[in-house]
C-alpha cells in the first residue's frame, strides 16, 4: 500500500438532507486545487481500492452547511497559493500532480474501522488522484468538526504528521496534541485536536515521529504549494491608502506570516473623530470560525504610536478617538493571546471606519496610571462650544464601554479601585451644550502589574526564572518581538523555570489565570 496512512477518530452520527451543491473558490487564480467533494462519488483504480470500487454515498450537507464548512476550510489556507473549491471542474483543469479529493460521505464500512477521516501523507503529489477522505456521520454530521477533519486530512496530503505529544523519556502520551481555552481566544491544533475549539490552526511542535522531531505545519506546506503574495507593504514608506467614500472607508488585506504587518495611510484634513473596526474573516457571530487575533496601531506622520488596540479576550479590535489634522498611519497585525502563538495568528481581515465631520472638541488628550491600586486618570481639552458634561467611561475589551463616573466640567482628574486585576480601558466623552453631541478623547490601558503574591527573585536572569507565587498560573516566556519561546505551569510557592533558546536581551513572563494576566519585562543576560 502506498504512502503512509493517517487516522482521525470521533464518534456519533446525526442526519441531514441533501441539497444542491453551491460552486465555491477561494483563490481561483491558484494552480493548485483542493476539491471537497460532498455529492458522493464511485472511487477505482487508488491505493484505497483493495477490495474493489467503493461507491461512496453524498454527504447529505445543505448548501448552507457546505458554504459554511467550505468557508473555514478555505481560510484555514487562506495563507498559501492554493485553490479550496466545491467545483469539479476546477478540480479536472488542475494538473494531476498539483490537485486533491477530500471526499465527504457517511460512508466508511468499506474501511473497517470507526474513524473521522483518512488519507495518505504525501498523497497530493501522487498524480493518480487517490482522495482523502472524511467520514461525516462518524464526525456527529457536526459542521466544525467535519471542517477541521477536511482541512486536517488535506494537511497529510501535503506532507503533514500529527502534531503528537512526548514527556521528559520520549514516550508519546498523547498522538493529538490538544489545544487550550475557551471562548473567541479557545485554540486547538489542525494537526492535533481541534475540535470545540473557535480557533483552529497550524502549529509547530513535536509530531508523531519522534519526540526530536518539531514540525512546523506552515513550512512543510509551503514547500509544496507556496504562499500567496503580500498584497500591502509593511513599512510607513510603502503604506497603502485607504480609499475615502465621503467620510467612509475601508480595507482589506491578509497577514500571510508571523512577521508580516500591514499598513495603511489616511489624511485627516480637520480635526475629526476617527472611527474604525477590525475584524478577522469568520462565518458568524463572536467571530466565529477565525484564525486571526488583529491589533491594530495607530501612527502619526512621524511614526510614533498614538495608540494601541488589542482587546485580550477578543479577536477583532477598534479604535474611536479624536485626530488632529495631519497625516496618520494604521497597522495591521497578527498577534498571538493567551493559547494561541504569534505565528499562528494569521488570515483575512476587514478594517471598516469613518472620519466624521469637524469636531467642536478640538484637544482632547486621556492618560492614566497606577498607584497603590488606584487608577488614577487625569485629562484635559480643548473646545469652540460649551461643554455640558464630562464622563468617564471604561471597558473590558476595549470595544464595549459603560459610564463609570460623570465628572463634571470643572474636574480634570479621577481615581478608583477596581475590583479586579483585569486589564481595563478608559475613554473620556464629552457632551456639548448646543446639541448635546457626544465627543471622545484617545483610549488609554491601564494593566496592574504583578500581583503581592506574586515576587520575582530578580528581573536579571541567565538560566532560568526563580518566582515564588500565592497560587497556580500558566506561564508563557515570550521574547521582544512576541514570539512564543516556552509555556508551561507554575504553582503556588517557590518555583524555577529553566529558560531555553531565548537570545540575550528583554523577554516578557506572561502569568495568567482564571480571572486575572501579570506580566514582567526581564533581561537575559
Amino acid at each position: 500500500m502506498k504512502g503512509i496512512l493517517s487516522l482521525f477518530a470521533f464518534l456519533c452520527i446525526t442526519l441531514h438532507s441533501f441539497s444542491q451543491i453551491p460552486k465555491l473558490n477561494s483563490y481561483p487564480q491558484a494552480t493548485a486545487t483542493v476539491f471537497l467533494d460532498f455529492d458522493g462519488q464511485t472511487v477505482r483504480g487508488t491505493a484505497w481500492n483493495w477490495d474493489g470500487p467503493i461507491q461512496a454515498d453524498p454527504s447529505g450537507f445543505t448548501a448552507e452547511q457546505i458554504t459554511e464548512m467550505f468557508n473555514r476550510v478555505a481560510e484555514d489556507y487562506r495563507i498559501f497559493n492554493i485553490n479550496i473549491t466545491t467545483d469539479s471542474t476546477v478540480f479536472f483543469d488542475a494538473p494531476a500532480l498539483k490537485r486533491m479529493r477530500v471526499i465527504v460521505t457517511p460512508t466508511w464500512e468499506w474501511y473497517g474501522k470507526k474513524v473521522g477521516g483518512i488519507s495518505y501523507v504525501g498523497s497530493f503529489k501522487y498524480g493518480d488522484d487517490t482522495p482523502a477522505w472524511v467520514f461525516s456521520g462518524l464526525l456527529g454530521n457536526n459542521v466544525q468538526s467535519v471542517a477541521d477533519c477536511i482541512s486536517h486530512e488535506a494537511g497529510h496530503t501535503l506532507g503533514l504528521q500529527h502534531q503528537s505529544v512526548w514527556d521528559a523519556s520520549c514516550v508519546k502520551t498523547k498522538e493529538y496534541a490538544e489545544g487550550k481555552g475557551t471562548g473567541q481566544i479557545g485554540w486547538g491544533p489542525l494537526m492535533g485536536v481541534s475540535y470545540g475549539q473557535n480557533l483552529s490552526t497550524w502549529h509547530t511542535g513535536t509530531n508523531a515521529k519522534s519526540c526530536t522531531t518539531i514540525q512546523n505545519d506552515i513550512e512543510v506546506i509551503a514547500k509544496n504549494i507556496g504562499l500567496r503574495a503580500d498584497e500591502h507593504a509593511s513599512t510607513l514608506a510603502g503604506a497603502t491608502p485607504v480609499a475615502m467614500m465621503g467620510s467612509e472607508f475601508a480595507a482589506t488585506g491578509i497577514i500571510n506570516t508571523e512577521d508580516d504587518k500591514d499598513v495603511f495611510s489616511f489624511q485627516v484634513n480637520t480635526p475629526a473623530r476617527f472611527r474604525i473596526r477590525a475584524n478577522p474573516q469568520s462565518i458568524g457571530a463572536a467571530n466565529e470560525g477565525a484564525n486571526l487575533d488583529i491589533k491594530v496601531s495607530l501612527l502619526n506622520h512621524r511614526g510614533d504610536t498614538v495608540g494601541r488596540y488589542n482587546p485580550a479576550e477578543l479577536l477583532n479590535a477598534g479604535v474611536d478617538s479624536n485626530l488632529n489634522t495631519g497625516t496618520y498611519y494604521l497597522v495591521v497585525d497578527g498577534v498571538g493571546n493567551a493559547n494561541l502563538s504569534d505565528f499562528a495568528s494569521l488570515g483575512y481581515y476587514a478594517v471598516t471606519g469613518s472620519i466624521a465631520q469637524a469636531l467642536p472638541v478640538q484637544r482632547f488628550n486621556l492618560t492614566g496610571r497606577i498607584s497603590n491600586n488606584q487608577h488614577i486618570l487625569n485629562w484635559v481639552y480643548e473646545a469652540d462650544e460649551p461643554i455640558k458634561t464630562i464622563n468617564i467611561q471604561y471597558s473590558a475589551d476595549g470595544v464595549n464601554f459603560s459610564n463609570l463616573v460623570e465628572a463634571g466640567t470643572k474636574t480634570k482628574q479621577f481615581s478608583w479601585k477596581p475590583n479586579t486585576q483585569a486589564r481595563l480601558y478608559y475613554r473620556a466623552q464629552a457632551i456639548t451644550v448646543a446639541d448635546e453631541r457626544a465627543y471622545y478623547s484617545n483610549m488609554t490601558t491601564l494593566q496592574p502589574s504583578a500581583s503581592e503574591d506574586i515576587k520575582l527573585h530578580s528581573n536579571l536572569i541567565s538560566n532560568a526564572i526563580e518566582l515564588t507565587t500565592g497560587k497556580a498560573y500558566a506561564y508563557q516566556l515570550l521574547d521582544e518581538t512576541g514570539r512564543l519561546l516556552q509555556q508551561g505551569k507554575v504553582s503556588a510557592g517557590y518555583n524555577r523555570i529553566e529558560v531555553y533558546g531565548a537570545k540575550r536581551g528583554v523577554i516578557l513572563l506572561r502569568l495568567q489565570s482564571e480571572n486575572e494576566t501579570h506580566s514582567e519585562k526581564l533581561i537575559k543576560q
